[in-house]
Parts: structure tokens; C-alpha cells; sequence
């Protein structure tokens, strides 16, 4: 099984798939594609060893090559370029896919080998009409870094039956939850795909499933799709070349929309270079798509998602698997945004995602992630439960300069300064006194609706390289269904940047890995304060974090900010909303929603409840970040047990803090570049590249 190419099996051992085979077994057949290099084999029960990781020279070559270095950094460097159409990618692949070969419907491994993460779930692709099996082709290589995964390809000819595809994949599922019953497996499905898999997962609640799902097909009653049969009933004899002949023949109707899709999906944005390459590599590909969906094809397929989605609907209620609706505003062929309201209602553990620019082939469009969508959902494990450590992936410096790209004008308009203390106690302009290795616990104070963080992280990203992981609210991570918090999509960006809920074990987990972590101990309350509250610290009174730092010899950095009564002040507070009845119920229904923290403390610093204040807007000044000189615990873990010693400690850093807001209120008063108007006239005649000076420190 050494070919360079694509190593066939068949799946002997399946009564439903059995076929009669030569004596000298199956014959191989060597494939080359062009933009992967796979040993493409293929199996209708289990992927061949070929595709095992490790178990190639490449394999042991690429391990072997500092991949531990790379991890830490992201990923590999030539995969930082900008995404591509996937529709090439899927034509070129297909044409050989698609060759007649007379087997059944089987699952094939797109990639040879790959250096994934250890105990890497299996993630098992399921396509849509189609039935090739390269939905996802464009996130092979990425998708490859962290699952074992195979794809099911259903071939032109194969009339197989909803419900056997649906024992086809159970079999699998079980067959390899058998092998690995810690490990999730993720049924990734577009379209009929997506029904496949919510089949599966209802007819097995008990295996630990995640089910992406991309405009199921489940509403295939109510989408302009079923015009499609009886047309293609009524025409007489075989359609040359197929498919394309009969969006021809609709001129404006529906039908037509499944071409416009296909443009609509490409990335047409950039030049028009570019759109005339995307249209002549649509136009030129048509033959392949009609040799993809022949009319005979093509009318079995339209039955069979009639088939799937009356078989998905009557059993919904079954499905208990965790489970990621991601659905198109531009898709022409299904209702999908009100198709994943509907799911997302019926479903008990459902996330939703909306692409509102999307259209019906949503993973073959280049703007689409969808590792980086797994990671903004925290839908990345691989045991039982998500661990925000361990299971944290970092971004890449794709992901990071696309998510710091997107705050630029905040970042531009606070023009954030920044000065930190070098181990001698001297103050310096910039970030060389954060220590550059971990376990650091940076401790400050929360301005008004958390408006620090954006300035903070990003600048502490690109001029460090270090990725500070924040303590953040649980709110940003869950919600109830129907509820009015924010949408957890709101947050996706910071969960891709490394937050992670409050909670002793993640704060725990994260010394533990001698990670940066970002923690204010005011939490809500400082930042949802009220008037004549600036810069006014509320901490508990028992010293939480210190003791954790001890036990890792973490360095405890303080840090002030300054510069929120400059951008706007708070003129009516939770006190004057909770004068009035109306707002005080939609406060306590708010606050009830969201998860209570500290409901056992007193203290100002309990008050935590969910409202957004009323501010008046100011022409912007600038924000002002000073750390100050780390607290070390190192070697003092038994010193610092004893609750008056961490007290102590814990007070000295609540000074420090304090002070750090002091020096810079009294500082920023000399700044000549303090107002915005200012910054901008001296960019103007320096360049807008330029960094704007300060005061003099």
C-alpha cells in the first residue's frame, strides 16, 4: 500500500456494502491531486494505517522537524496566506473522484499524514448533494493539524438509501467510539449531510457527538428546491451537458439562483483579475458539475433529501449531541437562517452562527474558517468536557491580525501609552518590564464597561508576542436560549484570543501551563460602577489570588488605567435606573440570567448586577496603561499559606494598583497629545504610521 497516490479498499467486511471481488484482490489505482498531497485511502469502515499518524517517513520527517516549536507559535509559517475560492480545489479533485468505479458509498482520509495534537478526535465529513466528498477541501490541511479525519464519498452512479447512508455512518460512529470511548466524534455536514448527521446522533444519544452542521437540509418543504423534481420529471430524455442545460432553461425563475449561489459564494472583493480567474474557473468546471449531478442523479438525490428531512423532523427530539448550526443569509437553495433559528430553538445544547453574506456551498468560500469558527465557539475537545487549557489552540497570526485589525479604530482613537517598571524599579515607555515568561498574573483595575482590554491585549500581542489570557465573565461563554444577554458570537473574538470564564480551576489550569493571565478582582462591579466612582477599587476582602500565584511562583504585575473619564461619563447609574420599576425588573430578569458570582462574599464588590449605564459621550482624550514593578512568589509557597501573609501581599498589590492610577491622573495633565484633535494634527504632519509622543516621564 506504498503508492504515492490513492490506495483503494473496499469495505468486504460490510454486509451491505459486499461485492464480489477478483481473486487477486482489489486492484490499486494511483491518483495524483494537484493541491494535496494525500495517500487517498479509502474504506467504507475504517481508513487504512496509511493515513495513521506517524506511520509514513514524511510523517516521522515532519515530526521531527521542530512541530513543537510551531505549536508554540500557531502553525506552520506557509499556511499563513490568504484563502483561496474552494470551488478550484473541489473541481480539480472531483474529476478524478468522480470516475466510475462501481463501488458503494465509503470513507477516504484526504491527507497522507499530518502532525496532529495528541489523542486528536476523529472528525467524519459528511456531504451534501453532491456527494464527492471535498466540501471541506479547503480547510483539509488546518482541519488535518488537530482531527483525524475521513470523508464520505458517495459515488455518481450509487443509489443507496437515505436510511442504509444512515447505517452506513452509524456503524462508523459506533465501530469508533468502541475504540475510543473518551474521545468526541464531530460529524461535520452541509446540506443532506447535515441530515445524516442528526440522524445518527438521534439514534445514538449515548456516544459523545459534535455536530457542525451547515445549512441542514432539514427544511428541503419549505425551500424552492422541490420545484426542481417535477421539472426535471417532465423533461424529455437525458440533459446535455446536465445541470447547467436547466438553470438555462429557467431565465429569472428560482432555479436560476443556484447558478447565481455558486458566484455569490466566490470571494469576488479583491480585483477584477481576480473575479475573471473565479468566473473562467466556474465557467470552465461546469461540464464537471454536470457530470457531478446528471439529471438521473440529480432526481434520486432530490428524493432522497425529501427522504431525509421527514426522517430528520420526526426525530429531533432524540438528538441530545452537542451541536453547532452554522447558516447562510445568501443561500438560494435552502431557507437556512430561519431553518437555524428553528434547530437552535428545538435542539437542547445548540449554538448558532450566522453568515449573512453567505451562500449555500458555505465551506467551498474562501472568508470561511472553520478551525477559527471552532475556536470562537469553544467547540474544540478532545475528552468529555472542554478544557479551556489544554484544548486551547492558539491563534494564528492570520486569526490575531484579522481580530486586532477589527478593534483598529478603537485602538487608533485611544492611542493607548504605555509604561512599565524594569526589575530595578526604573519606568520606562513600553512593555519591556512584563516579564516574558510565565507564570505571570497581571492584576489591574477594570474601566468603565471593560474598555481597557481591547488596547491592552493587542498591544501586549504584537509588540511582546505574548498572549495574555484573560479572566473573563461567564456570560461571554453561554447564555439561555431565550434570553436578552448578549449573543455569545458577540465574544467569539475573544475566545479565539485566549479568555476563559472565571473560575479557580482555569485560573489554576493557567499558572499551571505558565501562561500570562489577566485578572481584575473588581470584576462587574467596577466595571458597570457608579457615578463619582472612577478609578475606585472594588476587591474582596479575602486575598483570592495570591495564594494560586504562590503555589506556581508566578510574578504578580499591578497595573493602573486611566483614561475613561475622557471618552465619557457616566450620568445615570444603577441606582437611578433601579428607581424606576420598569428598569428594575428588566435588571433583576437580566442579572438572574446571567451566572451569579461571589454569592458568597459581602461587600460592595457582591453587588454584580447586569445593566448598561447611561453615558454621555466627550470628544475622546487617550487611554494610559502603567505596570508596575512584579511582586515575586517564587520559593515563598509555605510562606505565604498563612492567611496574614497574603493578606499583606494582597494588599500591597491593591496599593500598588492604586498608585500606578495615581501617578498617571497627575501625569496626564502634562501630555500635549492628550485630545484627540492634537493627535491627529500631529499625525497629519508626521504621518498617520507615526507613534504620537507623551509626556516626559
Amino acid at each position: 500500500m506504498a503508492a504515492a497516490g490513492a490506495s483503494v479498499f473496499t469495505g468486504a467486511s460490510s454486509p451491505f456494502f459486499r461485492r464480489e471481488l477478483p481473486s487477486s484482490g482489489i486492484k490499486l489505482k494511483s491518483v495524483r491531486f494537484p493541491s494535496v498531497t494525500p495517500r487517498f485511502a479509502v474504506s467504507v469502515d475504517r481508513v487504512p494505517a496509511t493515513a495513521e499518524k506517524g506511520n509514513s517517513a514524511e510523517a516521522k520527517r515532519v515530526e521531527g522537524s521542530g512541530a513543537a516549536e510551531r505549536e508554540k507559535n500557531g502553525w506552520e509559517e506557509e499556511n499563513e496566506k490568504q484563502r483561496r475560492n474552494g470551488w478550484k480545489d473541489y473541481f480539480e479533485q472531483a474529476k478524478e473522484l468522480i470516475k466510475p468505479d462501481g463501488g458503494p458509498p465509503r470513507w477516504f482520509s484526504p491527507l497522507e499524514s499530518g502532525s496532529r495534537l495528541e489523542n486528536s478526535p476523529l472528525l467524519l465529513f459528511l456531504p451534501g448533494i453532491d456527494g464527492v466528498g471535498l466540501g471541506i477541501v479547503l480547510h483539509h490541511q488546518k482541519l488535518g493539524r488537530i482531527f483525524d479525519i475521513w470523508c464520505l464519498h458517495i459515488p455518481v452512479a450509487d443509489r443507496t438509501s437515505f436510511t442504509d447512508l444512515v447505517k452506513l455512518v452509524e456503524r462508523t460512529v459506533k465501530s469508533e467510539n468502541q475504540r475510543s470511548p473518551n474521545r468526541p466524534i464531530y460529524l461535520v455536514g452541509e446540506s443532506l449531510g447535515a441530515c445524516l448527521a442528526l440522524a445518527v446522533a438521534a439514534l445514538n444519544p449515548g456516544i459523545d457527538l459534535i455536530l457542525i452542521l451547515a445549512n441542514p437540509a432539514t427544511s428541503f418543504s419549505r425551500s424552492q428546491l422541490q420545484l426542481l423534481t417535477p421539472l426535471l420529471e417532465a423533461f424529455p430524455g437525458p440533459l446535455s451537458p446536465g445541470l447547467p442545460n436547466i438553470l438555462s432553461l429557467t431565465g429569472g425563475d428560482p432555479l436560476r439562483m443556484v447558478l447565481d449561489n455558486l458566484v455569490k459564494g466566490l470571494p469576488l472583493q479583491n480585483t477584477a483579475r481576480e473575479i475573471m480567474e473565479d468566473f473562467t474557473t466556474l465557467s470552465s468546471s461546469l461540464p464537471v458539475l454536470a457530470d457531478i449531478l446528471p439529471k438521473e442523479t440529480l432526481l434520486w438525490k432530490l428524493k432522497m433529501l425529501k427522504a431525509a428531512s421527514g426522517y430528520v423532523d420526526a426525530r429531533l427530539h432524540a438528538v441530545k449531541a452537542q451541536t453547532l448550526i452554522l447558516c447562510s443569509g445568501n443561500d438560494q437553495l435552502l431557507p437556512s437562517q430561519h431553518e437555524g433559528q428553528r434547530l437552535f430553538q428545538l435542539l437542547p445544547r445548540c449554538e448558532l452562527r450566522k453568515f449573512d453574506n453567505g451562500g449555500h456551498f458555505l465551506f467551498l468560500e474562501g472568508n470561511v474558517d472553520l478551525v477559527t469558527i471552532l475556536k470562537g465557539t469553544s467547540y474544540y475537545r478532545r475528552g468529555k468536557y472542554h478544557d479551556y487549557t489544554s484544548d486551547f489552540i492558539l491563534p494564528t497570526p492570520d486569526e490575531a491580525k484579522k481580530i486586532i485589525e477589527s478593534y483598529s479604530l478603537l485602538n487608533v482613537v485611544t492611542s493607548a501609552v504605555m509604561l512599565s517598571t524594569l526589575e530595578d524599579g526604573t519606568v520606562v515607555k513600553g512593555l519591556a518590564g512584563i516579564p516574558s515568561e510565565g507564570p505571570v498574573l497581571l492584576v489591574g483595575y477594570h474601566m468603565l464597561l471593560g474598555l481597557e482590554l481591547v488596547p491592552l491585549v493587542s498591544r501586549i500581542f504584537t509588540e511582546t508576542n505574548i498572549l495574555v489570557r484573560g479572566i473573563a465573565h461567564p456570560m461571554m461563554f453561554e447564555r439561555r436560549k431565550n434570553g436578552r444577554l448578549p449573543d455569545p458570537s458577540s465574544f467569539d473574538s475573544f475566545r479565539i484570543m485566549g479568555a476563559v470564564p472565571v473560575a479557580g480551576t482555569n485560573l489554576f489550569k493557567l499558572l499551571s501551563s505558565k501562561s500570562h493571565v489577566l485578572l481584575f478582582p473588581g470584576g462587574m462591579r467596577e466595571a458597570l460602577h457608579r457615578k463619582g466612582e472612577e478609578y475606585k477599587l472594588f476587591w474582596p476582602e479575602q486575598s483570592e489570588f495570591v495564594r494560586m500565584a504562590a503555589r506556581f511562583g508566578a510574578k504578580i504585575v499591578p497595573f493602573g488605567t486611566v483614561g475613561e473619564d475622557d471618552f465619557g461619563q457616566v450620568v445615570i447609574d444603577y441606582d437611578d435606573l433601579a428607581k424606576i420599576p420598569y428598569f428594575r425588573s428588566e435588571i433583576e430578569s437580566l442579572t438572574n440570567e446571567s451566572l451569579q458570582l461571589r454569592a458568597d462574599v459581602s461587600g460592595e464588590v457582591a453587588n454584580q448586577q447586569v445593566h448598561l449605564p447611561g453615558i454621555f459621550p466627550k470628544v475622546p482624550g487617550r487611554f494610559y496603561y502603567y505596570f508596575g514593578k512584579p511582586f515575586e512568589t517564587e520559593g515563598r509557597k509555605q510562606e505565604l499559606r498563612d492567611r496574614e501573609k497574603s493578606e499583606e501581599l494582597y494588599l500591597q498589590v491593591k496599593s500598588e494598583v492604586e498608585r500606578c492610577i495615581a501617578y498617571l491622573k497627575e501625569k496626564r495633565e502634562s501630555d500635549p497629545y492628550r485630545s484627540i484633535l492634537s493627535r491627529l494634527l500631529y499625525q497629519a504632519t508626521h504621518g498617520f504610521a507615526s507613534e504620537v509622543p507623551t509626556f516626559e516621564i
